[in-house]
């Protein structure tokens, strides 16, 4: 895919709203359906700047579909981003939870213990298998005055878990979502075995999750109050005419962005048919796009001319986490990425590599120092911001549906991710004095958890995803 396609692509969305296009699909006999053709055809025909970023729609689909999304694909299908261990048994905590997804194609298919890689399984010591100074560690003993340099070790088991408890605290104070692989009664799933897709579930259940995750994004100083779902997302030309600020924009344009990127994957993979052709039930049911179902979530009429607008979030979504994968690329070149498989790690580490130095020669990437600037209120506004998204990530225990309920822990745990490396101040390698900027030194204590890192890769891979599905909707329209 080139540059020339996508001129030839918008040169053809001009030439139907100039009639120019074959009449041959019945759709231009009369004015009146050639509108419809005209709206059927470039609603998902976006163009120009995205909002807020300085890159254009059409360098983002060439960057991504040529370049990014095929070393997605071939990376996420490795072991060490493949296995996600995730707590889905918690207990909603905003409200109860009767309304579980009774559909077959809603369940969770865990990991048996023989098929996890052996350096996930909870031996912490291998992790340091790799290490270069580990590996050519000497003897320290040889020299040593055991009476001359005893040290008195000797820490309680109690103090030992205070400790832990202090660490935990600190380190929970950078994160933009919750964190529950360690909990008793997190698993782990093999995401090759669960892929994401339209599973049967909706109704008055996953309406309420999408309705509070919108009014979570009511703050304080949003003039108007909402609500429900739908009168919570805040209408294009509000933003347009900046009727709200830079912070409240990002969060809710982020919040959007996720939501079209997972309805793009349920009208890409939609249960087609639970029977084959044959006649007779499939274990897997039968899946595909559907094109109906993708103009019902997106097309002007269906979203009082919304629709256009939240595909453009897409885009904006996308661009934060690549920033983030960009800023946090020094630090995400140095992870070991340990299975306890050697050649695989080796290739996984090679192939994370080549991916980064591509996303840091992205031509534009977006600018996260411009938000949370201005002293006292924009830490009170920084701290309102996580608030909001930590909340997000509770409601995700509210899922009905198992499956479903994997996924969106997964893409907000990642989007999650993606804001810590932004706004925690630990990823920076310049600080400002006041007298001037200096580099800083990344910290030793400064680490990403495993599952921390899983997660930002993979919901990166699903906005990516998602952008490549809808130039495959582009395609099928014409």
């Amino acid at each position: 895919m080139t540059r020339l396609h996508y001129f030839q692509r918008i040169v053809v969305c001009f030439g139907v709203l100039l009639g120019l296009a074959n009449h041959s699909s019945g759709y231009f006999y009369t004015d009146s359906s050639a509108e419809v053709s005209d709206e059927r055809f470039c609603f998902c025909q976006l163009q120009g700047t995205i909002d807020d970023c300085s890159c254009n729609i059409d360098t983002v689909d060439y960057y991504n579909n040529v370049k990014i999304y095929p070393r997605l694909q071939s990376l996420l299908v490795k072991d060490f981003f493949r296995y996600y261990k995730v707590h889905l048994n918690k207990e909603c905590p905003f409200w109860v939870d009767d309304s579980k997804c009774a559909m077959r194609f809603c369940h969770v298919e865990h990991c048996e213990e023989k098929d996890i890689p052996p350096g996930l399984k909870g031996d912490a010591s291998s992790y340091h298998k790799y290490i270069k100074e580990v590996q050519t560690l000497t003897n320290c003993n040889e020299d040593l005055d055991v009476e001359l340099g005893y040290l008195n070790t000797s820490i309680s088991d109690k103090a030992h878990k205070e400790f832990q408890r202090w660490a935990d605290y600190d380190e929970a104070q950078d994160n933009f979502c919750i964190l529950d692989d360690h909990e008793p009664g997190a698993q782990y799933v093999d995401l090759l075995l669960n892929p994401e897709r339209y599973t049967g579930y909706r109704g008055e259940s996953a309406r309420r999750i999408w309705s509070s995750i919108y009014l979570e994004n009511c703050f304080q100083a949003h003039s108007v109050k909402k609500k429900n779902a739908y009168s919570a997302m805040i209408p294009y030309q509000d933003m347009a005419r900046n009727e709200v600020c830079l912070e409240h924009r990002v969060f809710y344009r982020m919040i959007s962005g996720l939501h079209s990127s997972i309805n793009i994957h349920l009208c890409a993979n939609y249960l087609l048919s639970e029977k084959g052709s044959f006649g007779f039930v499939a274990p897997t049911g039968v899946w595909g796009p559907n094109m109906e179902e993708f103009e019902r979530r997106f097309s002007p009429h269906m979203t009082d001319n919304e629709g256009s607008h939240w595909l453009r979030n897409l885009y904006f979504a996308y661009l934060v986490e690549l920033r983030a994968l960009a800023k946090a690329a020094p630090y995400l070149r140095n992870e070991e990425y340990f299975t306890g498989l050697e050649k695989d790690d080796r290739e996984v580490k090679t192939a994370v590599k080549d991916l980064l130095t591509v996303i840091e020669g992205f031509p534009a990437h977006f600018n996260e120092t411009a938000m949370f600037s201005g002293g006292t209120s924009a830490i009170k506004l920084k701290h309102e911001f996580r608030e909001k998204f930590m909340n997000i990530s509770k409601i995700m225990d509210c899922v009905g549906c198992d499956k479903c309920r994997l996924w969106g822990k997964l893409q907000v745990q990642g989007m999650g991710t993606a804001l810590k490396i932004l706004f925690s101040g630990k990823f920076d390698d310049k600080i400002d004095t006041g007298l001037g900027t200096r580099v800083k030194q990344q910290p030793p204590s400064l680490r990403l958890k495993r599952g921390e890192i899983v997660a930002l890769f993979n919901a990166f891979g699903r906005l990516s995803t998602s952008i490549h599905e809808l130039e495959e909707f582009r395609q099928r329209m014409r």
